[in-house]
């Protein structure tokens, strides 16, 4: 099978258009013959990938800077759907051909990824296969953050920064289904009218705009007193300035550093402003709260056929475009989610 194998660490970005096993310098090959994985147990299923998701953490396991830094080489990837291809005799949940989602540690950036029956999702109708593959991590994350860390309720002001890429978005859609009075920042004017046609409550521009001030004038406008929830998968500068909107018992949800600055968000302030900071690494609940991210999922999966969310992607590429894949994710080029579509031979490298 085709397989994406990272061999060295490394930046995965460069001008090639594709990779090949002949790529020296390179972090990543495209291996042509990797093995196809067998069953591992009697509730083994094996599933042919049709679509998987890049995440920053993605990148930055390639680079060596992520928390988790697997043994070389290694299949990199998340989350994932596909179609069953072949289950063991002990599996009751699933049967050949079901349309499946899920995530994994490692292993979706191949054809064929095999899962126990009990971490598969089976994807409704009425939602896209492709988009299913996007949903697990990024709306698993705002999701699990918002609602069952934060609590998210109608009526509280929630502040997403970095809210165009794919875990903002996703937590601004959430915050709007939760009833929250929704404030974004992103940069660029493309992504904040596109944020504006979601129905964001306000939208922050901040490569023009300083965001105390906006956001001060759109609170006092609506006379509100200040920020309830800030969701911050950027840190650095922007979190140091995201702080002085918050209101007294306010929740910070600490969910990544894509600025490549680590935030010190001062104690002696979150003693007196009664705040509460959660740190929110989502992966680590499939070993210590599993129940919760299915739970998440599963009702994730209800919301997008129901019509209550939706996945935007914004590129989509083959295994062999996957630097250019992670250059679109590295230089923040994406409105939404990046993808690598597995079987499907038409390759688009934007919609923007």
């Amino acid at each position: 099978m085709e397989a994406l194998v990272c061999k060295k660490l490394g930046d995965p970005t460069s001008l090639k258009s594709s990779i090949s096993e002949a790529d020296n310098d390179s972090p990543i090959i495209l291996s042509k013959t990797h093995p196809i994985p067998q069953l591992k147990s009697p509730t083994s299923v094996r599933v042919r990938v049709k679509a998987t998701s890049l995440n920053y953490a993605n990148y930055l396991q390639i680079l060596g800077k992520y928390q988790e830094k697997p043994p070389l080489p290694f299949i990199p990837g998340s989350d994932y759907s596909g179609i069953v291809d072949a289950v063991g005799s002990g599996v009751s949940l699933l049967k050949i051909g079901d349309r499946v989602c899920s995530f994994a540690a490692l292993g979706s950036f191949a054809e064929f990824i095999v899962a126990d029956q009990a971490e598969l999702f089976k994807v409704p109708d009425g939602c896209d296969l492709v988009a299913a593959g996007a949903l697990p991590v990024a709306f698993g994350t705002s999701h699990v953050a918002l609602v069952h860390r934060a609590q998210l309720t109608s009526g509280q002001v929630l502040l997403v920064l970095g809210a165009a890429g794919g875990v903002g978005l996703s937590a601004v859609q959430i915050g709007k289904v939760c009833g929250a009075v929704v404030i974004a920042v992103a940069r660029g004017d493309e992504k904040v009218q596109f944020l504006k046609s979601l129905g964001v409550d306000h939208v922050v521009d901040s490569s023009k705009e300083s965001v105390i001030a906006s956001v001060k004038d759109f609170l006092k406008a609506r006379k509100l007193k200040g920020v309830d929830v800030l969701y911050d998968p950027v840190g650095g500068k922007l979190t140091k300035e995201s702080m002085k909107l918050l209101n007294w018992g306010a929740q910070i949800l600490v969910i990544g550093f894509a600025s490549g600055d680590v935030p010190v968000i001062p104690a002696n302030i979150a003693l007196v402003k009664n705040w509460t900071v959660h740190g929110l690494y989502w992966g680590s609940y499939k070993i210590h709260r599993p129940v919760v991210l299915e739970d998440s999922i599963r009702e994730l999966l209800s919301w997008v056929a129901k019509g209550w969310i939706t996945i935007h992607i914004s590129h989509t590429y083959s295994l062999s475009e996957a630097s250019l894949a992670f250059a679109a994710i590295k230089d923040r080029k994406a409105i939404g989610k990046v993808m690598i579509a597995i079987d499907d031979e038409r390759s688009v490298k934007s919609k923007l």
